[in-house]
């Protein structure tokens, strides 16, 4: 009798070709893929918890930090219970996917495929089959779930300074799950966009023109900051603000250079022109502050600074470096002029109280960005990225692409109007979507029964006669008792 063969020393997590480690498996793309979706939930956590709680008044840090944690939190639950299938799972219809879980694992450790994204021709034959990244579904599920999380935290900008938290809990799950999801099935998924050759790289549609449009719906909604707020709201940190904006910044590596799902070429011109981009549109900000108001402003270069890495956003491994800096110098002007000129001369902007003016900086940047995407696409880039073979832009030829990235742009900024506003009139009916007077005037203390500092004033020094035994600049009553972690000493 022939001795059985002695077993493999090798630990199952290490055998290639079996168990942890298939044949598929390519460990280099795994590895940047979940860097990538690290990389991009850094950007919410700590980033813009961090960012939106030092760039408010200071009796708005808490709650406005609280926000985008809740929000990344609920978005996770949610989105591994259904949401991830209606954005990339079977085709329900053409502009949503079949809801489903994603959290067993027969599905989470096979090989990561998006089973709507076949690219056929007319004739019904395949131009491109789908997408299978050499890397298992949980890689592409979180991945994909960073992205989806930080759509809400953008939103969330809109309504800093009086959303019912409560409302706002609610809010959360319900717009991810009627208005995210169809914007992402609909241009990555395998929707009818995705098929017709809408081109989104990373979001510049699918997260940062939706969070645009749907923030200053619901701003319009909720409705505006209380009167003392909206004429004086300085941030009470301008330094953590850079804290969280850096985090921003070198977070969208991962951002954008995670989507071609892969550790390849295309992921390394999305990474460049995403900082090209970025630092241009800065210095245009910063110029024309100072051509216009004579001084530099801090804020308005991370403002610039946003503009720009919204803007690249869909064109970042599409469009050559010359077309980065241009995006750049467009990034950094028009969102400043509709914000600085045009939100102060039409009624119908300016009576919206958008708090962080995200309408500028992610809607207005993102189509802006998506246009210009249908203008400067390069061939050559669009292989190695797009299901549609012979992609371009107008500047190489293909004139059509410009009206696509249009009709797909009003597309996102339609749906997002009618179903932000459905929600919203829905969820006045179970609770108020605006703080009560009480709370807004006190802020956090009244609402968290927390503050962020211990220090009096908004930028000012401390008065007896105007703080009492207060840490901020609003008018309590003597009789008013100390709650929460902030008591009164």
């Amino acid at each position: 009798m022939m001795a059985s063969p002695p077993p493999n020393p090798v630990p199952i997590a290490y055998q290639g070709g079996a168990g942890a480690v298939p044949d598929w498996l390519n460990k280099g793309d795994n590895a940047w893929q979940m860097i990538s979706a690290t990389l991009v939930g850094l950007q919410s956590v700590p980033g813009l918890v961090i960012l939106y709680g030092s760039i408010v008044k200071k009796k708005w840090a808490v709650n406005s930090a609280f926000m985008a944690l809740y929000a990344f939190a609920a978005v996770v639950l949610c989105w591994v219970c259904w949401a991830y299938k209606m954005s990339f799972g079977e085709k329900l219809l053409p502009f949503w996917g079949r809801a489903g879980p994603a959290l067993g694992q027969k599905f989470l450790i096979n090989r990561a495929a998006l089973p709507s994204s076949t690219h056929k021709f007319s004739n019904h034959t395949v131009e491109t089959a789908e997408v299978e990244p050499l890397y298992p579904m949980a890689t592409m599920v979180w991945f994909q779930c960073v992205f989806a999380a930080i759509t809400l935290i953008l939103l969330a900008g809109s309504v800093l300074g009086r959303m019912n938290f409560k409302a706002w809990m609610m809010f959360v799950p319900l717009w991810l799950t009627f208005s995210y999801t169809v914007g992402a099935f609909s241009l990555w998924g395998g929707g009818f966009l995705f098929q017709w050759g809408v081109m989104d790289y990373s979001g510049g549609y699918v997260i940062h023109l939706s969070s645009g449009i749907a923030g200053f719906t619901t701003a319009y909604w909720v409705g505006p900051r209380v009167k003392k707020d909206r004429e004086r709201f300085p941030p009470n940190n301008v330094l953590l603000v850079l804290a969280g904006a850096g985090l921003l910044w070198m977070g969208w590596a991962g951002f954008n250079g995670g989507d071609p799902y892969a550790a390849n070429t295309d992921s390394s011109m999305a990474v460049l022109n995403t900082n090209i981009c970025a630092a241009t549109s800065l210095l245009v900000w910063t110029v024309l502050d100072v051509i216009f108001f004579d001084k530099p402003s801090v804020i308005g270069a991370v403002q610039g600074m946003i503009t720009g890495l919204v803007c690249i956003t869909p064109a970042a491994g599409l469009v050559q470096g010359w077309a980065a800096i241009v995006m750049g110098i467009m990034s950094g002007s028009v969102p400043w002029f509709t914000m600085m000129i045009v939100d102060k001369r039409w009624k119908m902007l300016s009576a919206v109280d958008d708090t962080l003016g995200v309408v500028h900086t992610h809607a207005v940047a993102g189509f802006l960005g998506g246009i210009l995407t249908g203008l400067f696409a390069e061939p050559q880039l669009c292989a190695l990225f797009l299901p549609v073979t012979n992609s371009r832009g107008g500047v190489y030829g293909g004139g059509m692409q410009i009206l696509k990235q249009i009709v797909g742009g009003l597309f996102v900024i339609g749906w997002n109007l009618v179903v932000t506003s459905i929600i919203c009139i829905v969820l006045r009916f179970i609770v108020p979507l605006r703080m009560p007077e009480e709370q807004l005037l006190i802020g956090d203390d009244a609402v968290h029964g927390e503050e962020a500092y211990a220090l009096w004033g908004d930028g000012e020094k401390y008065d007896a006669t105007k703080h009492e035994l207060y840490s901020d600049d609003t008018s309590h009553p003597h009789n008013h008792p100390s709650s929460g972690a902030t008591q009164a000493v």
